[in-house]
């Protein structure tokens, strides 16, 4: 097994695009990057703790790759925003890359420099990327969230923006 680690703003909205495929064996939503430890929720949303809120997926290679897992990201986000995502602002929610092996660096910066080819977007890519830090996962009612709480999760998500900048700039959806 091995991990893989993407911000993408909101953790809750990560989660889905990854669950049920072969191969991912576990996804949790936490933290990491930062200089506190064992953060909360509450301290990571004011942004001060310099860690961001991500999905940490555990995944066997041999059933699904690293740059499938790449493939799928990339369409969650708007790449061109160092600012946050969608309706989530701060450096919390920008979106980044986490690499835990040197193939998966090298994975992902293939895979963003093949994005960038594609002139798909006209401002530059700025997904950070960069080495795994200590994970620290969510707390518990954030695991899972969607289906904990479905009637929240999707009017934050339609609410948040997401959806509708996917539609747009991501007309030809990656497939598994």
């Amino acid at each position: 097994m091995e991990k893989a680690t993407f911000a993408g703003g909101c953790f809750w909205c990560m989660v889905t695009p990854f669950e049920e495929l072969p191969g991912i064996h576990s996804i949790v939503s936490g933290y990491t990057g930062g200089h506190v430890d064992n953060p909360t929720y509450e301290q990571v949303k004011t942004g001060t703790t310099g860690h961001s809120e991500v999905v940490e997926i555990t995944f066997d290679p041999a059933l699904f790759s690293y740059e499938r897992l790449l493939e799928l990201y990339w369409p969650q986000t708007d790449p061109t925003d160092a600012g946050g995502q969608f309706q989530d602002r701060g450096t919390q929610y920008a979106p980044a890359i986490f690499y835990h092996t040197e193939e998966q660096r090298l994975a992902a910066i293939a895979s963003r420099d093949a994005l960038a080819a594609t002139n798909r977007f006209k401002q530059p890519i700025v997904t950070r990327i960069e080495p795994a830090h200590a994970f620290y996962p969510a707390e518990e009612y954030h695991q899972d969230f969607h289906k904990k709480n479905p009637a929240h999760y999707k009017k934050d998500r339609k609410a948040s923006g997401r959806d509708a900048f996917i539609d747009v700039a991501w007309k030809e959806e990656v497939t598994v």
